[in-house]
């Protein structure tokens, strides 16, 4: 496996690309080789859509499962331009609060420009890691997060730091990228494939013992559906051995919506 600086370095420089570029369609990457289009999910009729903040970089619409209400203080993590962010600023209110995290500067400066256009005072993007949240402890209601966890080389400590901003009685709401059963270690040292949600999956199970291991419960898979890996994809980084050696140990690849309470 690549080492875990060198993968935030590989995903911070992608996703630098895409924020410039703002012309991909990849969810969770973009290029040749990197990504492909996971889900389909129409934001545009969601209240609150702004689609410059839309890069088509998610798997799922966390938004609509999270129980969010009118007075919550939110956090996104992966926030990318503020897709999520604007969207949970029309449930929030006047009274609530919005805050995007991103480690990307360049998706910072997007996400900034578009709320100077919607004129919001309640939102805020911060710089920083979600294995290191620049938060205060128990100052959030809900954490959401769309196909970004994936992205995170230590998830134990991303969950652990979801449960430390989370006020008690709060929740997390997290669309992401899981597999039935185990990566080949050739895919799993890709780093564009990483880059792409793919190479960083985990199998189901261990992702929610991970989950209840921070201390989480109630938890609950919301939303399931398979997302298939086409053949084309696997022919670029495997021979004909390895495809099945892959196709015999993942069973299965899903984008899930799961949540859990404090």
């Amino acid at each position: 496996m690549v080492a875990g600086n060198e993968l935030k370095e590989m995903v911070k420089e992608k996703y630098t690309e895409i924020a410039v570029a703002s012309d991909r369609n990849s969810c969770c990457g973009s290029g040749k080789g990197s990504g492909y289009e996971i889900l389909k999910d129409e934001y545009s009729k969601l209240k609150g859509y702004v689609k410059e903040a839309d890069l088509k970089l998610g798997c799922g619409v966390p938004t609509e499962l999270a129980g969010i209400k009118s007075g919550d203080t939110i956090v996104d993590l992966g926030s990318g331009a503020g897709n999520d962010v604007f969207i949970a600023r029309t449930i929030v209110g006047e009274q609530g609060k919005v805050i995007g995290l991103d480690f990307t500067e360049e998706m910072l400066k997007k996400a900034a420009r578009n709320n100077k256009k919607l004129g919001y005072t309640n939102i805020e993007f911060k710089l920083g890691e979600i294995e290191n949240m620049p938060l205060e402890d128990e100052m959030t209601d809900v954490v959401i997060s769309n196909c970004v966890l994936n992205l995170v080389p230590d998830k134990k400590k991303a969950f652990s730091e979801i449960f430390r901003i989370l006020k008690p009685g709060g929740h997390f709401c997290i669309s992401d990228i899981v597999l039935k059963g185990f990566m080949n270690e050739e895919f799993k040292k890709s780093a564009s494939l990483y880059a792409g949600c793919i190479s960083g999956a985990l199998d189901q199970a261990e992702y929610i013992n991970i989950i209840k291991e921070a201390g989480f419960k109630n938890i609950e898979i919301n939303r399931i559906q398979s997302t298939p890996l086409p053949d084309s994809l696997l022919e670029e980084h495997l021979n004909s051995e390895e495809i099945r050696s892959f196709k015999n140990n993942v069973k299965g690849m899903f984008s899930i919506t799961v949540s859990g309470e404090k």
